[in-house]
């Protein structure tokens, strides 16, 4: 009988009692479902899921998405190796800014599957940040300002006008495509989201791709988003998981934001995800 453990008071439960296999069962589908509805974020631990067994748990929460322009493994379109090598320092690393993944998609993924593979000793953390508390504690003039507007994100990592400095990426191990112009262009969604199963609001707002509120221009929006994001950082609405072998996570891209550490160097550090899709947000 599974069995499930808050990790704290905002954001984030671990599952005990359930085994992942290649079959999972409706009750503990429903279950897994509704835990990662209410708690954005869960860890079953000790798992050392396979690929069958990982997108088996992929599908219970919804269809599985192919990411653009990161590689995949080379015989599966849908599984990304999170990979750093231990001879990549002093650069940047996957996921290594608050964000949520691909928030400037048309219909963005809503969420992922992380199964850790090798990790560090120590370091290498990652940790997410519940939206939906962030939102329900926003300052009124702030909430007045979001409610009922719309935002606008952009691919700034992958396209031509905000391209990052060589730097600050991601090294070798994790190929993307850059110098897109179609990741240039604007995409709106909600800066506030309900959540399909929870009816919680939450905030959908991403401090890599957000450019600028509609009706607003990036200059007028600046402040606004960066008074925003310093309170849906804050640790109080956060968790922080500290990887073993054989964990697994999976996460709400749309009610949380998220922040890869990058602690380890002269450390391997792999995992695997997968990702999956589902009604746009509204």
């Amino acid at each position: 009988m599974p069995r499930l453990t808050k990790l704290t008071g905002f954001i984030g439960a671990e599952i005990g009692g359930l085994t992942i296999g290649e079959q999972i069962s409706p009750a503990d589908a429903a279950f897994l479902r509704k835990s990662l509805a209410e708690h954005q974020m869960i860890v079953l631990r000790g798992q050392h899921l396979d690929r069958p067994k990982q997108k088996a748990l992929n599908r219970v929460f919804g269809a599985p998405m192919r990411l653009p322009y990161v590689e995949p493994l080379p015989d599966d379109p849908e599984t990304i190796a999170v990979l750093k090598e231990a001879d990549e320092g002093g650069g940047g690393v996957f996921g290594g800014e608050w964000h949520s993944d691909f928030s400037f998609l048309e219909n963005p993924p809503a969420g992922s599957v992380l199964n850790a593979v090798e990790i560090p000793e120590v370091g290498g953390d990652t940790v997410w940040s519940s939206q939906t508390a962030a939102y329900a504690s926003l300052p009124k003039d702030l909430k007045e300002i979001v409610d009922g507007r719309r935002a606008v994100h952009v691919g700034k990592p992958y396209g031509v006008k905000f391209a990052p400095p060589e730097e600050t990426r991601s090294g070798a191990s994790i190929r993307m495509t850059r110098g897109d112009p179609a990741a240039d262009r604007e995409t709106f969604h909600p800066a506030v989201i309900t959540g399909p199963l929870t009816g919680a609001k939450a905030l959908f707002l991403n401090p890599i791709y957000t450019t600028r509120l509609d009706g607003m221009t990036e200059e007028e929006s600046e402040p606004l988003l960066q008074a925003i994001y310093r309170h849906c950082t804050r640790p109080d609405f956060s968790c922080r998981h500290r990887w073993q072998a054989g964990d697994v996570v999976v996460w709400d891209n749309r009610t949380t934001l998220h922040y890869a550490t990058n602690d380890y160097d002269g450390h391997r550090r792999l995992l695997y995800r997968t990702t999956f899709t589902g009604a746009p947000p509204q």
